[in-house]
């Protein structure tokens, strides 16, 4: 479980009662996306028949456009994440970040799913003892790519609920 136990008002859009805007929602599933799609080659390569995944952070990004419902995105989230079951290793964690990607458009916290996971993804994709400095590269090109708007926030995020998300916030 990568959500806390009770909801950080930040990630919860202003007509839910929360702080966040739709503006930094598009945002959030933006970054998310990005981070899914850094390490899709991991699934792809193993189940390059399976389109759930890719679509999941298609539907995302279709989302963020408006070109798409919010149940959309999500539903195509959980294909991916079905997709990822009957794996293990660097294949399973892209294909849960990639479903974690599309479900941002339904919970906002999701986004740290999707960071975690790809993290967790690079990190099996590398023999053992190269794990921890691939993860660290990955956890700082994530980074690399936040947008000014969100950057205090998921930093924010990253320390407050590393603990719960496997420590792959190191970096």
């Amino acid at each position: 479980m990568i959500l806390p136990t009770v909801r950080d008002p930040r990630f919860v859009t202003l007509r839910r009662g929360g702080t966040l805007t739709d503006a930094d929602h598009r945002l959030l599933a933006l970054w998310a996306a990005a981070c899914a799609e850094h390490v899709l080659d991991l699934f792809e390569s193993v189940r390059p028949e399976d389109p759930r995944p890719r679509h999941a952070i298609g539907q995302a990004r279709a989302w963020v456009r408006g070109e798409v419902k919010m149940m959309a995105a999500r539903a195509a989230g959980g294909h991916a994440m079905g997709a990822a079951r009957d794996l293990r290793g660097a294949a399973r964690h892209a294909a849960y970040a990639a479903g974690q990607a599309g479900a941002v458009a339904h919970v906002a916290a999701h986004e740290l799913g999707a960071a975690a996971y790809a993290i967790k993804a690079v990190r099996a994709s590398v023999p053992e003892a190269a794990g921890a400095e691939a993860a660290r590269r990955e956890c700082r090109w994530q980074r690399e790519q936040l947008p000014a708007a969100i950057r205090d926030l998921v930093l924010d995020d990253q320390r407050l609920r590393n603990d719960i998300c496997w420590s792959v916030f190191d970096c």
